[in-house]
């Protein structure tokens, strides 16, 4: 239970517009978030909760579909980006110095980590197909970050690796995860609001790379839905100087919004595995190398994206599901504490999910708690008052209730 009483991290009265949009506004004014640095946050407890309530709606659907949780560490050698040849040719990330004429890698990608540690579980065809991921901060180098904790210089990310003998295997496998992250963003309220839209990605292959991109008036995107056969596209694979042409029915007639990426999965073939040099012996006893795929899900920026899908003009109404917490229970007088607590016990409510407004000093009265109470948007708010105790009862959002 959080006690406000004893709270350290305190609302504000007014919104602080520091950013380009409402979402980072609310959440300074909330008090779940603090500016460190330009474009670097500290998560507060309840931005923290909120964070880590997404984190584990994200492991859950992972795990249901086989896919198994590491965690691999944040610096990696030199080495093993010179071996891959991407230690000179990325820019937005960041190279470390060390003891002894040491350069370390601070990872925004894991590629070169998993590659190498599962070359020695991967032996046999009947060791695949495999998926790993971690959840793990990540780091760009941003020149110019932007859209507040949609894009940060340091940020959380959910980022797996699958492993594949073939195409085929591959396909019947993507459709799964699809669904996977469907029901994720089903369970953060964005499912109605989700597409899936071809894109372009770096030069690992010449296909199509796929994204989950959220319509949002905050955007980073442009996407064109074909009208013919109802295709998604990323700008950055539409020839804007001829127009519109669907990629995959050739038609021109479309419709544009705004979106921004949630999600991201594109092919690594063997770029990873050969460099790695991972084979596999395959049915017929000859050595193959296996495919790889990489499915990302920006964690830290699916909180961003829910917080300003759900932001009005005074609070940002969280689904229930990822609310900081499930009751904010306000106390009228100090003298019925006591009687709060006897009634929080004898409902049975999940402590955890219990924030208690204590607080009794002069400028804490009735509206000031309920204002508190709209602003971090708890979904239940019981208010236990002289008034209702002389009844026998509590209010719960409005609605009186025998104890």
């Amino acid at each position: 239970m959080i006690r406000l009483s004893k709270f350290p991290f305190k609302t504000l009265k007014s919104t602080p517009k520091v950013s380009d949009n409402k979402s980072t506004w609310l959440l300074l004014q909330a008090g779940f978030i603090r500016q460190t640095m330009a474009w670097v946050y500290t998560y507060t407890t309840l931005g923290l909760r909120v964070l880590r309530k997404i984190e584990n709606i994200v492991r859950e659907e992972m795990d249901n579909y086989w896919a198994f949780e590491m965690l691999m560490p944040a610096l990696s050698p030199k080495e093993l980006w010179e071996k891959t040849g991407r230690w000179d040719s990325i820019d937005v990330f960041f190279h470390v110095p060390a003891a002894n004429n040491k350069e370390y890698w601070l990872n925004s990608t894991h590629e070169e980590v998993v590659t190498p540690l599962m070359k020695e579980f991967i032996q046999s065809y009947k060791d695949l197909p495999t998926c790993v991921y971690q959840i793990q901060n990540k780091f760009r180098n941003e020149k110019r970050a932007k859209s507040g904790i949609l894009r940060w210089r340091e940020f959380l990310m959910k980022d797996a690796y699958s492993f594949h003998s073939s195409d085929e295997e591959f396909v019947e496998y993507y459709e799964w995860m699809k669904k996977v992250y469907l029901k994720i963003f089903e369970r953060l309220g964005l499912g109605e609001d989700t597409i899936i839209a071809l894109a372009d990605w770096w030069t690992f292959t010449d296909k199509y790379s796929h994204e989950f991109q959220v319509k949002l008036d905050i955007w980073e995107d442009t996407i064109y839905k074909c009208k013919s056969c109802g295709t998604w596209h990323n700008e950055e694979v539409v020839d804007t100087e001829k127009w519109f042409v669907c990629l995959e029915c050739g038609s021109k007639d479309f419709e544009k919004f705004r979106a921004s990426e949630i999600w991201n999965i594109f092919p690594l073939e063997t770029k990873f595995t050969k460099a790695f040099w991972v084979e596999y012996l395959d049915e017929n006893n000859e050595m193959q190398i296996p495919k790889m795929w990489c499915y990302w899900i920006g964690v830290s920026r699916a909180m961003g994206i829910v917080a300003e899908k759900f932001a009005w003009e005074k609070w940002i109404s969280w689904p229930e599901n990822i609310a900081p917490a499930k009751y904010y229970v306000i106390v009228i007088w100090e003298e019925n504490l006591e009687k709060a607590l006897e009634i929080i016990e004898k409902l049975n409510l999940d402590k955890n999910e219990v924030i208690l407004d204590d607080r009794f000093w002069r400028k804490f009265g009735f509206g000031q708690k309920m204002a508190d109470a709209e602003l971090l948007w708890i979904p239940n708010k019981i208010v236990i008052s002289p008034k209702t105790l002389e009844q026998d009862s509590y209010e719960l959002n409005g609605e009186l209730i025998k104890i």
